[in-house]
This record gives C-alpha cells, structure tokens and sequence, in this order.
C-alpha cells in the first residue's frame, strides 16, 4: 500500500507557489541576488530589493514588475547600520503589510591577499559579511514571528573549504582571508538561528555558491577561470541563473521540513 495521496500531497505547483508572500533580499540587485529576487517573484511573492546603491535597487525592482507584474520595490539599504537594517524592514512591513521570507545575500569587499590585507579592511569585510546577517535577523526577529516566516542566509563554498592558493595569481584575483572566515561564521550562524528561532516556526537555512566569477573577471582573465573551471568536477563555472532553484526551495514550502541546512551550488567543488 503505497502512501501517496493527491489530499494529503500537496503538488508542486501549490508548495512553491509564493503568491502572497512578501520578501527582502540585501543585495539583491547583484550578480547573485538578483537571481534569486527574479526567482521569488516568478513565484508570486511581493520582492524589496535592499542595498547601498538604492537606484541600481530600484532600477532592478521595475525591471521585476515589468517582467512579472506585482509590487516589487527597491530601496537604499546600509546593513553595516542596525538603524538602516530596522528601517528596512519596517519600510517593507509597512508596505506589504508584514514579512515572510528574508535572504541575506550582500557582500563588498577588497580583493586581497593575506600579506596585503589590514586589520581595517578585515574588520569591514567580517561587517559586512557576517555581523549584517546578525543585525538583519534581529531586525526582522518580530516580523517574521508573526508570520513563521523563512530566512535564507548566502554563504559559500569557502566558508567550508580553503581556497587553493596555487589558483590565484597576484592581489586583483586574489580570495582574501577575511571572506571565507565570515562565511564559514555565517554557516553556524544559520544552524544557531535554526535552533533557536525553531520555537516560534521560523526556518533558516544556506546556500553556499561558488565559483561565480564577474563576467568582467571572465574577459579580463581567461587563463585564472580555466583554473577554476579545471578545479571543479563539473569542470565550468557557475552560470548565475543556476541559483534560482535552489533558492526555490529554501524560500517555499517545498522544504517546509527543513532548517538548518546547507545547500552547496558550486558544481562538485566541495565534493572531493
């Protein structure tokens, strides 16, 4: 006797339907964000857009609403400014008339080596990286009490293992040791909240990608992406667009039984 049952097993369609549903993504009018803002709204959630070039967010958010219709909006956001990060959740509350789903996907920070970075510019990218996940989940803590909403934190394939040194070629293309140690801290983080946010139903969960060069880095440096590309057992990089899925998932009830996790979008990098 099997157990399936067209009442009881909602289909597909209905479990990542977002219709309704509202969501902020930080920095998601980026390489990375952006795919997972289009994701959102092709599945009918209300998408705000936050970063600290609020035009690109608002120019994103139009090209959203002309695409797939709806109340996208896109906004100035400075998650290193607990008071910036309140203020956009309370915009976007307001707005929307409350939250469901919050992705934390921002990250800027200089391409250094570790004999050229500071303690400065790894204080900023630890900020940046790791404590504005901090400072934007407790921003929306209440919010997304009041709906037992979603929180998908964007980490990376570094924050699990090391960069290979034998890569990289000078300072512009270089991981610097900063981004991998605020990533694998934003790794725990997500297991953290999904321990103690699971009380008031809230689930958290992570995507880690990676290697997603800038186009830009692409044209500039054929030779540094057939490394990457050869170090992978997919053997290319990622193409943007290959979050989307993932993203899916996490942000619906598609994955209503899970919290805590990491999804790795990074072609077989940390397989072996």
């Amino acid at each position: 006797m099997h157990s399936w049952n067209k009442d009881t097993s909602p289909s597909l369609r209905d479990l990542m339907n977002l219709s309704g549903r509202t969501a902020l993504v930080t920095g998601g009018a980026g390489l990375l964000g952006s795919q997972i803002s289009a994701a959102l709204a092709e599945l009918g959630a209300t998408v705000h857009v936050g970063s600290r070039d609020g035009d690109k967010c608002a120019a994103f958010a139009a090209d959203l609403r002309g695409e797939y219709g709806g109340a996208h909006t896109g906004f100035g956001l400075d998650i290193t400014r607990s008071e910036s990060c309140r203020a956009a959740v309370a915009r976007v509350a307001e707005a929307s008339g409350g939250l469901d789903i919050l992705v934390n996907c921002s990250w800027s920070g200089k391409k250094n080596t570790f004999e050229s970075i500071t303690e400065e510019d790894w204080m900023n990218d630890i900020d940046i990286s790791l404590n504005s996940v901090f400072r934007m989940v407790k921003a929306a803590f209440e919010p997304l009490k009041a709906t037992r909403g979603v929180i998908v934190n964007v980490a990376s394939m570094y924050g699990i293992v090391a960069p290979d040194h034998r890569l990289y070629d000078g300072e512009r293309y270089a991981n610097p040791p900063s981004y991998g140690s605020a990533k694998a801290g934003v790794l725990q983080l997500t297991r953290y909240l999904a321990s103690f946010l699971s009380p008031h139903g809230i689930r958290v969960n992570c995507i880690s990608p990676g290697p997603f060069p800038y186009e830009s880095t692409q044209r500039e440096n054929p030779a540094f992406i057939e490394r990457l590309a050869g170090k992978n057992p997919l053997n290319r990089i990622g193409k943007p667009f290959e979050l989307k899925g993932a993203a899916a998932l996490l942000c619906s009830d598609a994955s209503s039984y899970m919290t805590g996790q990491n999804i790795s979008v990074d072609g077989g990098w940390t397989a072996w």
